[in-house]
């Protein structure tokens, strides 16, 4: 009888053992020394590509729409140019600090004279376009090459076709 006592005995305190508590956790704020310093603040990432409203960020997004052609000795916007027309007025209201400058361009054909005026007719109509879609007029400037800056050199109709044009650049500040 004195076992099974002894053994009661030895279970219960071996029982009351197993279910110890732990005491509660208490927040110790940390001396001043250890206090982790502030994280110096992430400088944002630097811009890849080239900066907006220079002439390569202007040459990107227009893959081509930053110039108009025209028939012979003509200077009217048809529906292509308007739909060209639309997207360089995009791009200028967007960038609002971006300022361009409208080329305008004839063939070989006609006299000097002919052509710087017939030129600046085509910088003019396509500047005024721009200006009806919202581009503010201060911010656009023409110039008449007429013959003398040929995007295609040749005396047939492919060159001439190439050449009556109108192109807009972007001007750096």
């Amino acid at each position: 009888m004195k076992r099974i006592v002894i053994a009661l005995t030895l279970s219960s305190v071996l029982a009351l053992g197993a279910c110890k508590r732990e005491p509660p956790q208490v927040d110790i704020p940390a001396p001043m020394d250890a206090v982790a310093p502030t994280p110096t603040p992430t400088p944002p990432p630097v811009p890849q590509g080239p900066q907006p409203g220079s002439q390569a960020h202007w040459s990107q997004a227009m893959q081509g729409a930053d110039t108009i052609f025209f028939d012979t000795d003509r200077f009217n916007i048809d529906s292509e140019d308007m739909v060209a027309l639309r997207r360089q007025a995009e791009y200028l209201l967007q960038y609002s600090n971006a300022r361009a400058t409208v080329e305008g361009h004839a063939d070989e054909r006609g006299t000097r004279e002919y052509n710087l005026a017939l030129g600046e007719r085509r910088a003019n109509a396509a500047k005024n376009y721009l200006v009806s879609l919202g581009v503010p007029e201060g911010r656009l400037t023409t110039v008449s090459y007429g013959e003398e800056r040929p995007a295609v050199v040749g005396s047939n109709e492919s060159a001439w076709a190439r050449n009556r044009r109108a192109v807009t650049v972007m001007v750096q500040r």
